[in-house]
């Protein structure tokens, strides 16, 4: 029972406290809101750094899901018309090479099978697609089934290519959802005809909508897969061209050096490895096969975009690392502001310190009731903090091209700061007031 008494007794002292340190921060309010300045716009600092942090971390996963994981993208490259001089500027033989071809492809796909889980070879062609008196520019894409499933492209109806349709060459494509909406809007667009360049195309699938963002297909160099016609590689060499043949005008144009054509059969190559630790030993072996198979001439390049994205998150990091030290720094000095104008307030209410010790107040009241006060307005300032945090950070998002996300973990890690500054930096006015001698505070005109 008398444990019990004890208890109620304490939880009494402390509520009055309580209410003794709401009042002063009522009585006071002006003071009060400038000295949770500080923590203010620190823990707005903090919110909008966090927030910026983690829509580019998202940003860059997006991206991730853009080119797919574990990729290793094999690219033609074209001499330059530096690259045909010798070392007096003259003009010299260019160098023979059969360019990316199906068979580097093949090659590929033999040797490194163990390791690799999908590939396709990659031809693009701008054409204008024809239907119904509608007529509009497009990608045409040669591929095969394997690209649809690195891309992680979903069909909204239909099928992918046959295994016949591939192999024969046939005249079918799968099309992107905006091309649907272009070309069919109001009705079902299997197995109807669209004209591409001087060849009809029968639709047997189309793609579900994929949502990215116009700013990252820019930096990754992507197209809109939502606007592209997809056809089967050898359609694509059966009926608009083989540049790996080489005729005698061709011939006779690389011999003479007056124009250097296109003669990669393939735009490029993706790879797809199984483990991502074994993405750099893949790259190198595929270099190797494709320089054997090209002379040694060196007329592709090779990219890993994941490792290229981890290094630009790696960046990321550093750079949030330093902004959120700022906003700690922010914070830090918002600590200090509240210790400061305590120690002042102290000095203020010396009187009422020593009424309320005559009175029967104990050091641990004193202690509770301007450590409450302290932590109030700490309180008070990251409260208007997370709000001014969700203002910049939208603001940032509006009018910039930086995402900025705040997550629930950003809110409540900058509230805990909030108390946590509180505490640490009214402990020591509170204890400076406690340790007041109550007869010389009262006799202190």
């Amino acid at each position: 029972m008398a444990k019990f008494c004890k208890t109620r007794i304490m939880k009494e002292r402390i509520l009055f406290n309580l209410t003794l340190a709401l009042e002063a921060i009522i009585d006071n309010k002006i003071r009060s809101f400038l000295t949770a300045f500080g923590i203010v716009f620190g823990v707005a600092s903090v919110i909008a750094m966090l927030a910026i942090g983690t829509g580019a971390k998202q940003s860059i996963l997006e991206r991730m899901k853009l080119i797919g994981t574990n990729n290793i993208v094999i690219e033609k490259v074209l001499p330059e018309e530096e690259d045909l001089k010798d070392d007096s500027g003259k003009k010299t033989r260019a160098p023979y090479s059969p360019g990316l071809h199906i068979n580097d492809f093949r090659n590929i796909e033999k040797v490194l099978s163990p390791y690799i889980s999908l590939a396709y070879p990659e031809i693009e062609m701008s054409k204008r697609a024809v239907r119904n008196g509608v007529s509009r520019e497009i990608k045409l894409i040669g591929t095969n089934n394997d690209y649809f499933k690195v891309g992680s492209l979903d069909l909204m109806e239909g099928s992918f290519f046959a295994k016949i349709q591939e192999d024969k060459g046939s005249p079918v494509c799968v099309i992107g959802h905006d091309i649907a909406t272009k070309f069919f809007s109001g009705e079902s667009a299997l197995n109807k005809r669209i004209k591409c360049g001087n060849v009809w195309f029968t639709v047997v699938g189309v793609l579900e909508k994929t949502a990215s963002s116009s700013t990252d297909l820019e930096d990754l160099g992507l197209r809109d897969r939502n606007q592209d016609v997809y056809i089967p590689l050898q359609t694509v060499l059966l009926r608009f061209g083989n540049r790996a043949k080489i005729d005698q005008a061709t011939l006779m144009r690389r011999e003479e050096e007056q124009q250097f054509p296109n003669y990669h059969q393939l735009d490029q190559l993706i790879i797809q490895v199984n483990n991502s630790k074994d993405l750099k030993a893949v790259a190198k072996v595929a270099a190797a096969i494709i320089k054997r198979r090209h002379h040694q001439v060196v007329d592709f390049e090779i990219e890993i975009p994941e490792l290229l994205l981890q290094e630009q998150e790696k960046t990321q990091e550093t750079f949030n690392l330093v902004l959120s030290a700022i906003a700690g720094i922010s914070l830090l000095v918002g600590g200090i502001g509240i210790m400061n104008i305590m120690l002042a307030s102290i000095l203020e209410r010396i009187k009422e310190i020593g009424i309320r010790r005559s009175l029967g107040a104990t050091r641990f009241d004193i202690i509770t009731q301007f450590l409450f006060e302290s932590v109030f307005i700490s309180l008070l300032g990251g409260l208007v903090g997370i709000i001014l945090g969700f203002v910049i950070a939208g603001v940032i998002g509006s009018y910039s091209d930086i995402p900025t996300i705040v997550s629930l973990w950003s809110i409540l890690l900058s509230f805990g700061v909030s108390f946590f500054v509180g505490i640490v930096f009214g402990l020591f006015p509170a204890r400076k007031a406690a340790i007041q001698d109550p007869i010389k505070a009262l006799r202190l005109d």
